[in-house]
């Protein structure tokens, strides 16, 4: 087991991981930027050391800088979070180079996974279903052109590396095509360094299903359970469910034999998450694999009673998967929140700010993860999350019930967040009896 962890990342995530090193005895050690020097994540490490101005590119995504904070810090291992580092394949062979371990999957793994082109020829040639598209990256118009006409519109562009929805683009008819083809191209440049792109067959109203991954150093590779992701703005999470709602028992675990199978295919090692839409017929598809924890990792915790930050320490450390791993079944039904620092009544724009007030919920069944207090500053230079709502119930009726009341009791104030739209969410007939897709939000709040 490791002494000592670096932890190259903040706010909510940064605390998650300091308290599951606590609970098994490692020390820890934070890095924070001048705009975090009075974070609560610095403040309840053993260590803790500035590695560069607000920026991230000169704090948070300082690959020198970090790796430096760790040997001087003498830690033998880095736990990324999930953002920043977490899934740079050049991160993870300096930090082998430098003989500090990193705590996720093998730099090979997470290069052919971010490269979502490369991804589906692999999931391809080991009959996992995946959409119909290009093969590989497209080149140019011309060739989306006729790849388009053949596969027949509507089709979706998206970047081959990177995520979060920056260059997507849905296309209807050809002049859409013509028109959004160079604006996801010059996107994907400025996001991840490269413009190269691929083209799908854009599937009407999906749900966005994933399914938990444990692999170890032997090959042994396990499903712990799924996650339903559907409640989206702009590609973007909004609110997470374990179980996936109305999912049939037999369909769940013919996706989970060909998620292990994916898996399986890319050599993966540590924790990951496979990730599939599934259309009106429910026909499944694979999409991608996200190389990190999760931000949604907690609902997985809470219906399949373990710990997924441990497990991934525990597995970087080179523990195998204990065999009652196999045996965890899924227990009630929980539902996250993603609480953020946004105007839902201004198109979600960010809202930075200093918290004058704020009030946690509580009782049975309610979490919260959060990096905030009264008092806290919210920067403008990172990720508008904020806290993480995690409420759960003997069934999904009863979680929603009990996440009206904690959303009722949940104040913020200074900020605009995201709290009265969660709200306004539960008060849909359509989302209680459980009939989401990926543009649920886009339909039902037209305003």
């Amino acid at each position: 087991m490791f002494k000592r962890i670096l932890i190259a990342n903040r706010g909510e995530i940064a605390i998650r991981i300091i308290r599951a090193c606590r609970e098994m005895g490692v020390d820890c050690v934070a890095v924070y930027s001048t705009a975090d020097k009075d974070s609560l994540h610095r403040k309840m490490a053993d260590q803790s050391i500035c590695i560069g101005p607000p920026q991230p590119l000169k704090s948070y995504l300082n690959i020198d800088n970090i790796i430096t904070a760790a040997q001087v810090t003498n830690c033998d291992a880095i736990h990324p979070g999930y953002g920043f580092l977490s899934e740079n394949d050049r991160f993870v062979q300096v930090c082998h180079n430098n003989n500090i371990i990193f705590i996720g999957p093998p730099s090979e793994a997470i290069a052919l996974a971010s490269n979502k082109s490369k991804a589906i020829e692999v999931m391809k040639n080991s009959r996992i279903p995946v959409i119909p598209g290009s093969d590989g990256n497209i080149a140019d118009l011309d060739s989306a052109i006729k790849l388009c006409k053949r596969i027949r519109y509507p089709v979706i562009i998206k970047a081959a590396f990177g995520g979060g929805g920056k260059g997507m683009r849905i296309c209807y008819n050809q002049k859409d095509l013509a028109d959004f083809f160079p604006m996801a191209r010059a996107e994907s440049e400025k996001a991840f360094g490269t413009g190269e792109l691929y083209i799908e067959k854009y599937i009407l109203k999906p749900r966005h299903i994933e399914f938990q991954i444990i692999a170890d150093d032997s090959g042994r590779t396990i499903c712990v359970g799924e996650r339903e992701c559907s409640i989206q703005r702009r590609h973007q999470k909004l609110i997470e469910e374990a179980p996936a709602v109305n999912l049939p028992s037999k369909l769940s675990r013919t996706i989970r034999e060909y998620a292990v199978r994916a898996a399986r295919a890319l050599k993966y090692r540590s924790l990951g998450t496979i990730e599939f839409l599934l259309d009106e017929n429910n026909n499944f598809y694979f999409i991608e694999i996200n190389t990190r924890i999760q931000v949604e990792h907690t609902v997985t915790e809470a219906v399949m009673g373990m710990d997924l930050i441990k497990e991934q320490i525990l597995i970087s450390s080179g523990e195998m998967i204990e065999n009652k791993k196999e045996y965890y079944g899924s227990r009630g039904h929980a539902i996250e929140f993603r609480i953020n620092a946004e105007d839902p009544q201004n198109d979600f724009v960010p809202s930075p700010g200093k918290i004058t007030k704020c009030l946690f919920p509580g009782g049975p069944g309610v979490r919260v993860d959060t990096f905030i207090n009264t008092g806290s500053i919210i920067s403008p230079f990172y990720d508008s999350l904020l806290a993480k709502l995690i409420i759960w119930d003997s069934d999904r009726k009863n979680a929603i019930a009990r996440s009206v009341r904690a959303l009722n009791e949940f104040e913020i104030e200074g900020i605009r967040t995201t709290i009265p739209f969660h709200k306004r969410i539960l008060a849909n007939r359509k989302f209680v009896e459980g009939d989401i897709h990926t543009h649920f939000i886009e339909e039902e709040f037209k305003d």
